[in-house]
């Protein structure tokens, strides 16, 4: 394994000093324990390498997660022949449902940052959402699979290049371009998804905009995340397009670090949900 890769994989900072306030809350127990070691079969695929660039999913065929079974590359990364870059990662979440991702999503946007924290504290800061957004989110009329579409969340987390501060925007999934008469169980449960721009704290003054998309699955025993991420995208009108100047390509260290923390962060989520869920649940 290299040296860059083996710091992909290390948690990214020490854990800050919660405040008092932040002490008080009835989770804060949570961003104390100790991290779930990562899913070591995802880890040993990513260890390998990168992936085959020509087996990575063009976002115009994002209909193709809706087929039964699986694609030829469910976890791995690479940089495209556009210079953007690619990842694709499934986590599995035992013991969880559908409701509970969707509260998840819901949940830990709508209350305080630690609830953002707990779900990865060496990685995760802090999340913020505007009053129109939070008082959707709290607005018990809102179905709680909509309350994760067609709002903006506002993060600060390291995925291993330092922090950086990164808006999320979510949509809903035909507006990110999926067929809603194929949209139903058991091809979907239910889709996390939108375009991102992020901009490190450390490094020089860039946005990197990214297309960010979840696609839960019920399986035996549990739920998936068939998880892609397509940097230096964007969506247009339920259309994801390469938006890097001629020229410009994304550096293999981004795919590979987002990969490798997205199977930390996720493999934590994880083994915390269920009990998450069962005692701040069902109730955003």
């Amino acid at each position: 394994m290299s040296a860059d890769t083996s710091a992909s994989r290390s948690p990214v900072s020490a854990l800050r000093p919660l405040r008092p306030d932040e002490e008080a809350l009835p989770y804060a127990k949570y961003y104390y324990r100790p991290v779930a070691p990562p899913n070591p079969k995802l880890i040993e695929i990513l260890d390998r390498g990168p992936m085959d660039l020509a087996k990575a999913l063009p976002y115009e065929r994002i209909n193709d997660l809706l087929d039964p079974g699986y694609h030829e590359v469910e976890t791995g990364y690479c940089v495209l022949d556009n210079g953007a870059g690619y990842v694709a990662v499934n986590n599995v979440f035992p013991g969880c449902t559908r409701e509970m991702m969707q509260w998840w999503f819901a949940w830990h946007a709508a209350g305080p940052g630690l609830r953002y924290a707990i779900w990865y504290p060496p990685g995760h800061v802090t999340i913020a959402v505007s009053d129109r957004d939070r008082a959707r989110l709290l607005d018990p009329n809102v179905p709680l699979e909509q309350k994760s579409q067609n709002v903006e969340h506002f993060v600060v987390e390291d995925v291993g290049g330092g922090l950086d501060d990164i808006v999320i925007t979510f949509l809903d999934p035909a507006t990110m371009g999926f067929d809603m008469t194929r949209f139903h169980r058991p091809n979907v449960a239910c889709v996390f998804g939108g375009y991102g721009i992020q901009e490190s704290r450390q490094g020089p003054p860039m946005k990197v905009p990214a297309i960010m998309l979840h696609f839960c699955r019920e399986i035996e025993g549990g739920v998936e995340f068939r998880t892609r991420f397509w940097l230096g995208y964007r969506i247009n009108r339920g259309k994801g397009m390469c938006v890097l100047p001629p020229g410009v390509r994304v550096p293999l260290e981004a795919p590979r670090g987002l990969a490798y923390h997205n199977v930390m962060e996720y493999s934590n989520l994880a083994s915390i949900l269920p009990e998450l869920y069962e005692e701040f649940g069902p109730g955003v």
